[in-house]
């Protein structure tokens, strides 16, 4: 049988209250599970029926930060989905004012916003263009800057991302 979908992720952070903190603050999800006095903290959307969607597991202050992409292979990052341009938009600015938002990429099919957690592991946070409204210009594979206004007017700020 072929997957069906990503059910959860895991990633060593230092602290994992400290992670866990951020994630629920700034992201919405909900603490499913703290194990071991904080040493490993699952976390879940609140949309999600999944058990949980986020675990943190904690590994210490006396790590390194993750060297993927410039010393070692690695994931790259995790992409989260949100239903509205609107929310992708008041996202922009928590993520602004928490000092992560590193970057905001319009790909055609998806508007995305990149940021970096209290460890500096990369995330995304994207609004997928309905099928319904793809056209040539949505299909088309790139990496442009994100004028969020711009496509709130194309797609409409409330339009629901059924991708």
């Amino acid at each position: 049988m072929p997957i069906t979908r990503l059910n959860h992720a895991v990633l060593y952070v230092r602290d994992a209250r400290r992670s866990a903190a951020f994630y629920t603050e700034v992201l919405g999800f909900v603490v499913r599970h703290d194990v071991g006095d904080g040493k490993a903290i699952f976390l879940r959307s609140a949309e999600s029926d999944n058990d949980h969607d986020l675990g943190l597991f904690s590994v210490g202050d006396q790590v390194g930060g993750s060297q993927a992409g410039s010393g070692t292979v690695g994931l790259y990052h995790l992409a989260w989905q949100v239903d509205t341009l609107d929310e992708l938009d008041r996202l922009r600015g928590v993520l602004a004012e928490r000092g992560a938002l590193v970057g905001a990429s319009d790909h055609g099919a998806t508007k995305s916003l990149y940021a970096r957690d209290p460890d500096g592991l990369e995330f995304e946070v994207m609004w997928a263009v309905p099928p319904d409204l793809l056209d040539e210009s949505a299909e088309s594979v790139q990496i442009a800057p994100l004028d969020l206004d711009r496509e709130k007017r194309r797609y409409g700020a409330t339009t629901v991302s059924t991708g």
